[in-house]
């Protein structure tokens, strides 16, 4: 007896079995042009197909980055201008510094030829010395004339310590906290210093006028009332006592005039000062030796 046959044909493949056919007819495809090209050489029967390809598909890549360029370019655009502005901020603060040590060139050169004198008076004089600023000047309402100095106590400034700079003797010091020393000017009306004639090493007392700008002057009395002082003579400390609170040797001026009344026996000698008292920036303090403290001591060797 025959088996029934069934109506129906082979059955349908299912969608699993079709992609594995056409995967593997790709990959047969693919190894068949693989193998094709590498036979062939330079001459590859695939060359007009590359051609084709690219003539079809090189202007559509060409459109397509010229589409696209302005949004790249923007990103871009905007990275790039992020990284200037940061230059432009870096360079005017380099511009900024650099027209700031500029300007304070001149001050900074004048500052040094300042402390190159203060060294050299260490040691013309062997004195040791606290270098300092003037950070302030007294009130003109006080009818005084002082400066702030920014060395005080921490650096071994006391009361009654002799004040100079390159030039001469500037005054001493009246008082001084941790940080900043007061000091009178010897043009002040109460400053009274001993001072010694270059020439005949006559002594007398100088006083302060009270003024300060270039007409400002000192008043020598000297103790021997018949000496007249020469013109142009140079005064110098005469000194106190331990160095107290003026140290012997300091020049202080020059005679300018020698005035005298009928009235008065004596004569008086007008002195202008080697200091500029409108001009005071850097200064010495006269310490004992040995001083230590929170800044260098100038002395006759190097700084310690």
């Amino acid at each position: 007896m025959r088996p029934k046959l069934s109506g129906r044909g082979p059955e349908a493949p299912t969608p699993e079995q079709r992609a594995r056919r056409v995967l593997a007819l790709l990959v047969l495809a693919c190894l068949t042009i693989i193998t094709l090209d590498a036979r062939a050489g330079s001459g590859s029967p695939l060359d007009p197909v590359r051609a084709a390809v690219g003539n079809v598909i090189g202007p559509a890549e060409s459109a397509t980055a010229t589409a696209f360029r302005p949004f790249t370019d923007v990103g871009d655009a905007l990275r790039t201008n992020h990284g200037l502005r940061k230059d432009i901020t870096r360079l005017e603060a380099d511009n900024a510094r650099l027209r700031q040590q500029v300007a304070t060139l001149p001050l900074d050169r004048t500052r040094l030829a300042e402390l190159d004198g203060l060294t050299r008076t260490v040691a013309d004089t062997g004195y040791s010395l606290v270098a300092a600023r003037v950070v302030a000047i007294g009130p003109m309402q006080s009818f005084s004339r002082t400066v702030t100095i920014d060395a005080g106590t921490s650096s071994g400034v006391r009361k009654d310590m002799t004040v100079l700079n390159n030039d001469g003797l500037v005054g001493r010091v009246v008082s001084a906290t941790r940080t900043t020393a007061t000091v009178l000017l010897i043009i002040d009306t109460d400053s009274v210093v001993g001072g010694r004639l270059g020439t005949d090493l006559e002594i007398g007392f100088l006083r302060g006028r009270g003024s300060a700008a270039d007409t400002g002057r000192l008043a020598l009395d000297l103790v021997d009332d018949s000496v007249v002082p020469s013109k142009d003579d140079v005064v110098v400390t005469w000194g106190s006592k331990d160095g107290v609170p003026y140290v012997a040797g300091i020049p202080i001026g020059r005679v300018e005039s020698v005035v005298s009344s009928p009235r008065q026996s004596s004569r008086q000698a007008v002195i202008k000062p080697f200091v500029d008292f409108t001009a005071l920036d850097v200064v010495g303090v006269v310490v004992p030796k040995g001083t230590q403290g929170d800044r260098p001591v100038l002395t006759a060797g190097a700084p310690k």
